[in-house]
């Protein structure tokens, strides 16, 4: 090949051309002990959404932070309007035009919408103090494209996380970026907040914004990309226009083959009834109720599925399980004991175990190493008298990267250096530690890629066949029916029907899901709805 023809080859790799607004060539990236990225070339285009995809650990998030000058590159460049540019920090990369809105929600709890949308960047009086109500107008004008029908005084923490995720967005939109990166927009949000989103990303393509969109929903990545490009172990293995690929495509250059292998496991049978719900009720602030007369059951060896959209009560019926809402009525039974008026940690002691819907904010110590992350709630088994057994402790951290395939390059780094999807494969492994009766699993895969949530489904159909009770939520219809024995659906805080996983279909859980009342039936209805 002549060096014209090789240079050819790397331009259309590049995207060389008056459509690209930002290059990234032969980019490395090394931490001690790993190579995150290996002479990574990306191209962004100008009004596209270009798609960047690959595995947990594939290196999305490093590159992402590279563009977005949170982390500078060990090699390679980067070339904005076609001239190169170093980035130093975020607030560089911002007043270069670039935007991004992680995949982890970076808000003040304790702020408005409005504060949190400035913050760091206010609307000023003659640089004398803050114009808050012209903050407010802008945020207000902000939330209504949003379609957020929410006040700019609302406090963050009132939000549900969808809306936490809008204002996230709302933040980034503020500073009219020219590049607006998108880590995981989608994964805390309802269809119709996704579709809101959609129609906001179609608006910033007609203005001449070029999008950088990071999701593991493949088919949502088809209907919203231009562009694709896959990443794997660092590399570039795929870089196509999205309209010459399909879903097994995408996946192919992902994990180098089709598909991974999501059935239920046959030969084993369900033990005795380990947890027992009966008329669980919790009220709204004001009026009304945020979990309705929710009765339930599950048994050892049995995975129940609870499909519902945001703002069912899906969430708040694991926390009056784990005991968070004392004022929570009605009965709930662990192993034939009652857990009224037990506070969280005697039922995490009695064998109840949760891994939250927010790992950043429900779960994670950040300042904590990876393997301490791991081993803090089961700390007492770990000991030997008075001191922590180390070769205890060792064994068991390696035993749960091993068989969680958690991709660390040492144990004793910080947890905040892996990468999403580890991350909450830590999560579980803290749970499993303490040796549960039951898990509850509040949107296990959410944000976790094809290969990882393969193996997160496989844990939690070994843990089944060895007896562990799981109960998990999802707004996913193909998680929920491809991992369930059995299926309830929820909406408006009330289980309105249930489906043994061999008589559901995903029309019936949709149409379920939708109604405030309810359905129940016998198995010949439930046959029939399906």
């Amino acid at each position: 090949m002549s060096a014209a023809e090789s240079r050819a080859d790397v331009d259309v790799e590049l995207g060389h051309g008056d459509d690209v607004i930002l290059h990234v060539e032969g980019v490395t990236k090394v931490y001690p002990g790993t190579i995150a990225l290996k002479e990574v070339n990306f191209a962004v285009r100008r009004a596209a959404v270009n798609v960047l995809v690959g595995e947990n650990g594939a290196g999305k998030s490093t590159l992402m932070k590279i563009i977005a000058g949170a982390e500078q590159p060990s090699t390679g460049r980067l070339l904005l309007d076609g001239k190169p540019v170093e980035l130093t920090s975020s607030a560089d990369a911002l007043r270069h035009g670039i935007g991004i809105v992680f995949q982890e929600l970076n808000l003040f709890p304790n702020l408005t919408i409005a504060e949190n949308v400035f913050i760091a960047h206010e609307i000023t009086r003659g640089r004398i103090d803050i114009d808050a109500e012209a903050q407010r107008r802008k945020v207000r004008e902000l939330l209504k494209r949003l379609e957020l029908d929410v006040s700019p005084d609302t406090l963050v923490e009132d939000l549900r996380i969808g809306q936490q995720q809008l204002v996230e967005i709302a933040k980034a939109l503020a500073h009219d970026a020219r590049i607006l990166i998108l880590d995981e927009p989608t994964s805390a949000l309802s269809a119709a907040e996704v579709d809101v989103l959609f129609q906001v990303i179609a608006d910033l393509k007609a203005h001449g914004v070029a999008i950088v969109y990071i999701s593991h929903r493949l088919e949502e990545l088809i209907r919203i990309g231009d562009h694709i490009t896959v990443l794997r172990d660092g590399r570039i293995t795929g870089n196509q226009p999205m309209s010459q690929v399909d879903v097994p495509w995408i996946v192919r250059q992902m994990v180098g083959r089709e598909t991974k292998d999501f059935s239920r496991p046959i030969g084993h049978e369900r033990g005795a009834e380990v947890l027992r719900l009966s008329g669980v009720s919790l009220p709204r602030k004001g009026r009304g109720m945020v979990v309705d007369d929710v009765s339930l059951s599950l048994h050892a060896g049995e995975i129940v599925g609870i499909y519902g959209l945001m703002g069912a009560g899906r969430s708040e019926l694991f926390e009056c399980i784990l005991g968070c809402h004392p004022h929570a009525t009605g009965e709930i039974m662990l192993a034939g004991k009652a857990l009224a008026g037990k506070p969280v940690a005697k039922r995490v002691a009695q064998g109840l175990a949760l891994i939250p819907e927010d790992r950043k904010a429900d779960a994670l110590l950040p300042i904590l190493s990876i393997g301490e992350n791991m081993t803090i709630s089961s700390l007492t088994d770990l000991a030997r008298g008075f001191h922590i057994s180390t070769q205890r402790e060792r064994r068991s951290i390696t035993g749960y990267i091993r068989d969680l395939a958690i991709k660390v390059a040492d144990w004793r780094l910080p947890v905040s250096s892996l990468s999403g999807g580890n991350q909450q494969k830590v999560i579980i492994a803290r749970a499993l530690m303490t040796v549960p009766k039951v898990l509850l699993m509040d949107e296990p895969s959410r944000g976790i890629d094809v290969g990882a949530k393969a193996d997160i489904f496989k844990v939690m159909r070994d843990l089944a066949v060895k007896g562990l009770g799981i109960l998990f939520v999802t707004s996913d219809l193909e998680e929920v029916m491809a991992l369930s024995d059995r299926i309830l659906v929820m909406s408006n805080g009330r289980v309105t029907a249930q489906f043994e996983a061999s008589v559901a279909s995903q029309g019936a859980l949709v149409a379920a899901s939708a109604v405030g009342h309810r359905t129940g039936g016998t198995a010949d209805q439930q046959r029939a709805a399906a």
